[in-house]
């Protein structure tokens, strides 16, 4: 069976500029792609993806495509830089846009996004990373998604200093070690997924 992979780079800046978010976010699917996975991603700022809960906030909205494409992969990889400690206002605009699938349960308890493997990615030049992917993973969590073993990769350098991921002429080994470690996790299990369903748990 096909596995795909859909990034989504909730950087603020937009494209095509040089974004150090984009740069961990590509080899991560670059990393699920030698898993045998397709992939795919989208900058989510140079769209136009509406405030609010709903599957379609009318007027334009860009998210129901990109919430198409989310139900189409089997993994989704929300990549993030740090700002202010936070992710990004863009990454939190998703989130809350995912709100909808809540509201999507079936009569058996099944979310849309059952059978689906979340994959954090976090970038920046302060400390945070791992209050960031906690947010993240909680978020996905609670409107359906799994979580595969395994550390989120990121990268955080000197906090106020002037040197980007992007910036960087290697890979450092560790951050290289975590988006294997991400990307074989995320495809096993979404194949996993794939044979072996959640059940319906009210059935």
């Amino acid at each position: 069976m096909t596995l795909r992979a859909f990034g989504m780079n909730c950087t603020l800046t937009r494209g095509p500029a040089p974004s150090s978010t984009q740069k961990l976010l590509d080899q991560v699917l670059e990393a699920i792609a030698a898993q045998g996975a397709e992939t795919e991603q989208a900058r989510v700022v140079d769209l136009d993806v509406k405030p609010g809960v709903s599957a379609d906030e009318g007027g334009g909205d860009q998210w129901p495509e990109l919430r198409r494409r989310v139900l189409e992969a089997q993994i989704l990889v929300l990549a993030t830089p740090i700002w202010l400690g936070q992710p990004s206002s863009v990454a939190k605009r998703v989130l809350e846009r995912m709100d909808a699938f809540l509201g999507e349960i079936d009569d058996q308890g099944r979310y849309p996004t059952f059978g689906r493997v979340a994959v954090a990615a976090v970038v920046g030049n302060e400390d945070g990373a791992h209050h960031v992917t906690a947010e993240l993973y909680q978020a996905l969590a609670d409107v359906g998604f799994t979580v595969a073993a395994g550390a989120a990769p990121y990268w955080v350098g000197e906090a106020m200093g002037s040197t980007d991921y992007k910036d960087l002429d290697d890979t450092p080994k560790k951050v290289a070690d975590s988006i294997r470690t991400a990307a074989s996790n995320a495809v096993h299990l979404a194949r996993m997924l794939q044979k072996h369903p959640y059940p319906a748990p009210l059935a």
